[in-house]
């Protein structure tokens, strides 16, 4: 095991070395780290946690790539090691940077979040969607989960595309009267309300607006110069978890996702094959629903600066903080069929996905990362791995470390 507080550096029981700096008071982050790989099956990740600002834990084990690198070495014997600067591709974590564009467009005055979507985006009033406000893209409750005609992978390349086909849709319900997981449709709304407001696409003004300032290692459409420090991601086995979206979930939840009739099913299937999650072509397209590349540091500084100054940088102002946490829809969600809890653009803590504290807000993604921020403890979070489990929105890995980070709060 690793020793203390401070610089870690050696081998959890299976064998991997964990390296990385954990502050005092810490410790349960570095442990609980260790255990993931000795006991959850974990390949390769890494864990940073900020309080007030600070990097309090910065933590990083095993191999780039799930498949233990290009030779197809299944042991990690010889695969190329995890670094401080490795990044992966987050899933719907994606969701929580992108939401802080239409949050911060507001806060700049540039957007209204009770104004109509067709009010900066004429051509999507059509078939009954006039009445979809701004707020209903970031609190799920636009009626718009799925496609009619799902886009082909080349399609989903172009993205013009996802926005010209919401804009022909019909709402799943009443738009403002039910939520339900927007899991794909929600980049293509964002990124299309970002570019009729600011006149450029939700992934460049990510790079500009909070990338940039932040020194953050986050992007949206990889770029070729980084493509390097990426990892394979893939799926990985390990123990049953447990939470409300766990690999046994009750019948109703099972259903949804077998039958491909369902909501539920149709809302995954909005790109349909979907894309390899390692094709470059894919990750050089932004989609702010589901393909951001992030470092753990990247995801855990950005949640950082939304709630208080990094480095000199702050992006929400208290009252947009206030916004992004407010319970905007609660109960069971047309899509997930599990009780979920959303504020503008970012998950609540709750059963379905379970953070540091009532008052935490971020976002997980599908299969193991996860972002948050705690005002109340000044905690900001980020979590990335190149294993994808079965879970939706309570990774097991996540939960244990999210669970150190409060037993150390706690103190």
């Amino acid at each position: 095991m690793c020793p203390g507080a401070g610089e870690r550096k050696g081998s959890t029981d299976v064998g991997v070395e964990v390296h990385g700096t954990v502050t005092e008071g810490f410790e349960p982050v570095g442990e609980a780290f260790e255990k993931n790989f000795e006991r959850l099956g974990e390949r390769g990740a890494a864990v940073t946690v900020y309080r007030d600002g600070r990097r309090v834990v910065d933590l990083w084990a095993g191999v780039k790539d799930v498949d233990g690198g290009t030779d197809g070495d299944a042991d990690g014997t010889g695969a190329e090691p995890w670094e401080r600067g490795t990044a992966q591709l987050v899933r719907s974590a994606t969701k929580g940077v992108a939401a802080a564009v239409l949050l911060l467009l507001h806060q700049d005055g540039e957007l209204d979040l009770d104004a109509p979507v067709g009010h900066y985006w004429p051509e999507f009033k059509a078939r009954g969607k006039e009445g979809v406000l701004v707020r209903h893209v970031l609190n799920h409750r636009a009626g718009l989960p799925l496609l009619d005609r799902p886009l082909t992978p080349r399609e989903a390349l172009d993205p013009l595309r996802g926005a010209e086909a919401l804009a022909a849709q019909e709402p799943v319900w009443e738009p403002g009267t039910d939520h339900g997981y927007h899991a794909l449709t929600y980049g293509w709304l964002l990124d299309e309300l970002v570019r009729r407001v600011s006149g450029r696409g939700a992934g460049a003004w990510i790079a500009e607006r909070i990338a940039a300032p932040l020194g953050l290692e986050f992007w949206l459409g990889l770029p070729d110069a980084e493509a390097g420090r990426v990892g394979r991601v893939g799926p990985v086995e390990g123990p049953e978890p447990s939470g409300a979206l766990r690999a046994r979930p009750k019948r109703s939840v099972t259903a949804a996702y077998a039958d491909p009739a369902s909501v539920t099913r149709r809302a995954f299937a909005a790109i349909d094959p979907f894309p390899d999650h390692n094709d470059p072509e894919f990750r050089s397209v932004p989609n702010p629903a589901a393909n951001g590349i992030a470092t753990a540091d990247g995801l855990a500084r950005f949640y950082a600066s939304l709630i208080g100054r990094v480095d000199g940088v702050r992006l929400f102002d208290p009252a947009t903080v206030a916004r992004a946490r407010a319970e905007e829809s609660a109960g069971p969600d047309r899509v997930l069929v599990v009780g979920t809890r959303f504020g503008l653009g970012y998950m609540l803590h709750g059963g379905a996905s379970p953070l540091l504290a009532p008052g935490s807000f971020g976002h997980p993604g599908r299969g193991g990362s996860l972002g948050f921020a705690d005002p109340e403890a000044g905690i900001a979070f980020g979590y990335v791995t190149n294993g994808f489990r079965r879970t939706v929105t309570a990774d097991p890995r996540a939960q244990a470390l999210v669970r150190a980070v409060r037993s150390a709060v706690d103190g």
